[in-house]
């Protein structure tokens, strides 16, 4: 997965693509992890990249200190279980994959300081994310 944190370096460098799916009224969210953090953030929306997608969330763990947090699902993760369950994933179900892989994140980084790095999204992840779930 190295290559993924290389393409966003790489992109970084660049004005990146609008983000789509902005929500018509930003909402602060609420999640009290499993490391003992209370989180609070905002989804900003997401972008397509070469053979992802990019969910941006926007991210406090003190109240005082916001920061972008990036949910990398890579197209191959989604296209595993599409083949696998012989259907496609609608937006929203994509949705449901990055914000609980965010929540994943924010159970098992040890501190908000290590929530700065990108979640990545593996194809086993997106199999049991979406198996908590319930989706067939």
């Amino acid at each position: 997965m190295k290559w993924l944190r290389g393409l966003v370096k790489r992109e970084k460098g660049s004005a990146p693509p609008p983000l789509r799916g902005v929500p018509a009224v930003r909402r602060q969210k609420n999640y009290l992890a499993m490391s003992g953090y209370a989180y609070e953030y905002f989804y900003e929306g997401m972008r397509d990249r070469s053979g992802l997608r990019e969910h941006v969330f926007t991210v406090s763990g003190d109240r005082k200190t916001w920061f972008e947090v990036q949910v990398l699902v890579p197209a191959s993760s989604v296209a595993a279980w599409e083949t696998a369950h012989r259907r496609g994933l609608a937006d929203n179900e994509r949705y449901a994959i990055a914000k609980m892989a965010l929540f994943e994140a924010f159970d098992t980084r040890e501190t908000p300081l290590a929530m700065n790095a990108p979640v990545e999204v593996t194809a086993e992840q997106v199999e049991d994310l979406l198996g908590r779930l319930g989706f067939e």
